[in-house]
């Protein structure tokens, strides 16, 4: 079981930036593939991106790619996702998400097993 917790949300101006934390405990290891998704309100769960052992290894949604970056600290058993330049179209609730299996097959499929609770971001124009 892994047991995930987000922090960082909140309201942030058109054009500004914002980072996003995720704690993860439980049975997590450097190897578990973690990442982020985003749902508006009426719309359906969206994928945002996705990061492997290392930070290098990283997979984005065409809506953030160039704007957004993922990476982790594995001594930290944490993620963190660099939002800049956001957009009102940017306002969700962003959700921590984690898999065992390894980054290349995790993001074939962009499905995860674990969820967090979310954390809400606005962005005004």
């Amino acid at each position: 079981q892994v047991r995930l917790q987000e922090s960082g949300g909140g309201l942030v101006q058109s054009g500004g930036s914002l980072t996003l934390s995720c704690a993860a405990s439980g049975s997590i290891t450097s190897r578990t593939t973690m990442g982020w998704f985003r749902q508006a309100p009426g719309k359906e769960r969206e994928f945002v991106a996705a990061v492997g052992l290392s930070s290098l290894n990283a997979d984005y949604s065409e809506s953030v790619e160039g704007r957004f970056t993922i990476f982790r600290d594995n001594d930290r058993n944490t993620i963190y996702l660099q939002m800049n330049n956001v957009k009102p179209e940017d306002t969700a609730v962003y959700y921590c998400v984690a898999d065992p299996s390894a980054f290349m097959v995790v993001i074939e499929t962009r499905r995860f097993r674990f969820w967090g609770q979310g954390t809400q971001v606005s962005v005004s124009s």
